[in-house]
């Protein structure tokens, strides 16, 4: 009896160690799985998966995972090379349609000159209008399409917030004052430092207050807040919870607020340029007010 059972235990023994290795032979599978599909992904390779194990299983899933990368990389050149033939085609549209546009506008400008009837002078003025609106979104168009090609904002270097919002808001002195808006800053007196790039900072800046200007209800609020955060917030009659949070949307206008000739991009060139330096930039509404709230995280300030 008792060699029986020390026999027995002995075989008990032998499987609880075969099932051990074969746990960890698992283990060490699943951890390739994962090393190699973190290696496959993140690099432009055709090499497929490799596992040390021999189990039927695994290598089973792992020629599946090699089926779905080899798919997704199709997939991702796809997009990535149709992306950039629509960007070169907008870029090539809004370019050929610069040139007979100012044409249009000098022979405008030549008719305006000749003697017309009232009748006929009205009907040009308001050609001249649509002529001037339409140039004006070819030029936006051709510098959004600029901008998505070419990076040219990648240089980064330790800014203030506070003096680079200072030096903007005086650049638009003439503008704002021409607008009858007399601007409420609120800025700490400890400088708020991020590294970022200035002409990215400058032209975010410059966006929000330009659309300010075109569709405040006449005030603008400006905070800029310890932790790096910004406030731009003005009246905003003519909006509504709905159609803020389309403000960033490309192309995306108010038409009963915003004037002829807008494009709706500002924002929306806004947005992006925050986001790829680390930042977010939102809008809320509410009680009549339009709040855009641009954040850099980054906690470094002195």
């Amino acid at each position: 009896m008792i060699p029986l059972l020390v026999t027995f235990c002995i075989m008990l023994a032998c499987c609880v160690l075969l099932l051990a290795l074969r746990l960890a032979a698992l283990h060490r599978a699943a951890d390739e799985l994962r090393q190699e599909f973190a290696a496959r992904i993140g690099e432009d390779t055709n090499v497929g998966i490799d596992l040390s194990v021999r189990d039927r299983h695994m290598r089973l899933l792992a020629a599946d995972m090699d089926k779905q990368l080899h798919l997704l990389r199709k997939e991702y050149l796809r997009y990535t090379h149709g992306d950039q033939e629509l960007k070169n085609a907008v870029t090539n549209i809004s370019h050929d349609l610069r040139t007979p546009l100012t044409a249009i506008c000098g022979y405008m400008d030549l008719l305006q000159k000749e003697p017309v009837s009232p009748t006929v002078k009205e009907y040009l003025s308001i050609i001249d209008n649509r002529v001037a609106a339409l140039k004006h979104l070819t030029e936006e168009l051709f510098r959004y399409s600029i901008f998505l090609s070419v990076d040219s904002y990648y240089e980064r270097e330790p800014l203030s917030l506070n003096n680079t919002l200072e030096e903007c808001i005086a650049g638009y002195y003439a503008a704002l004052k021409k607008a009858g808006i007399e601007p409420d800053i609120d800025l700490p007196e400890k400088q708020i430092i991020r590294t970022l790039n200035k002409q990215a900072l400058m032209r975010i800046f410059s966006n929000v207050i330009s659309n300010a200007i075109k569709y405040s209800g006449g005030d603008l609020h400006i905070v800029l807040t310890l932790d790096g955060e910004l406030h731009f917030m003005n009246l905003a009659p003519d909006l509504d919870a709905l159609s803020t949070a389309k403000l960033f949307d490309r192309f995306y206008t108010v038409e009963s607020a915003r004037p002829q000739g807008a494009t709706g991009l500002g924002l929306s060139i806004a947005r992006t340029l925050a986001e790829d330096m680390g930042g977010s930039m939102s809008a809320s509404y509410a009680d009549g007010m339009l709040d855009i709230l641009i954040a850099f995280a980054e906690m470094r300030s002195f």
